[in-house]
């Protein structure tokens, strides 16, 4: 059996994005700007911010589907799951855009295993972690963890004044598997979340500056229809 997890170079991702330009891709990695507070974090903390959409992947492209609530089970997340969550979507600038289609599919043919896309959904998520001089930022509060997808694509958008937000893979009894620090743009880890749990370490601001930033896109690959309770409620 194959391992589960790819680490993918930012350099692999970024000549499969080649054919699109630096215009489209600056565009794409500037909308992280624009996103809201995630207001379903603990004791009121504002250090995430958070759009998400949910797209199915046919002959004619990349198709957003009607926009709804992003939900996890408690069992797969205790911290925040059994709530559904109403998060901005995904702006239609983006949504639409040639390039996150190609980003799409250049995932999808490098997951480290099968995935039926004619019966599966792939859910999109922009997420920015802001570290200050008060307080860090936490990437994964749930801590160590699993998503309750098939597989999840972590694609590292921006990091500027920021230590820590180490990746780390654990197998099924959560022993040390795998850890890595993307550093690039594009520089991305999938795994396959039905074999492994992941966390990520805290970010801090670095070399005494105000504020730090790091910008994610999450892409997650699961079926349309739900083939567990604990995966989708």
């Amino acid at each position: 059996m194959s391992e589960p997890y790819v680490h993918l170079s930012a350099a692999e991702i970024t000549e499969a994005l080649a054919e699109h330009g630096e215009r489209e891709i600056k565009q794409l990695r500037g909308s992280w700007d624009g996103l809201q507070v995630d207001r379903y974090l603990k004791d009121g903390a504002c250090y995430r911010r958070r759009r998400y959409s949910e797209f199915h992947l046919t002959g004619a492209g990349l198709v957003r589907a009607p926009h709804g609530a992003f939900r996890q089970s408690l069992e797969v997340n205790p911290l925040h799951g059994g709530v559904a969550r109403e998060f901005d979507p995904i702006e239609q600038e983006v949504a639409e855009a040639p390039l996150l289609e190609t980003l799409v599919r250049t995932l999808l043919a490098r997951l480290p295993g099968s995935f039926d896309i004619a019966g599966g959904a792939i859910g999109i998520h922009q997420i920015r972690i802001i570290a200050s001089r008060d307080a860090e930022g936490l990437p994964a509060p749930e801590g160590i963890h699993e998503d309750g997808h098939h597989f999840v694509a972590q694609v590292l958008m921006r990091r500027e004044n920021v230590e820590g937000g180490v990746s780390q893979l654990y197998d099924r009894r959560k022993a040390p598997l795998y850890r890595t620090l993307l550093t690039e743009p594009f520089e991305t880890v999938i795994i396959d979340d039905r074999r492994v749990f992941h966390g990520v370490s805290a970010v801090e601001v670095a070399g005494g500056m105000p504020v730090g930033v790091r910008d994610m896109m999450l892409v997650d690959f699961f079926p349309r229809a739900a083939e567990s309770a604990k995966a989708r409620v």
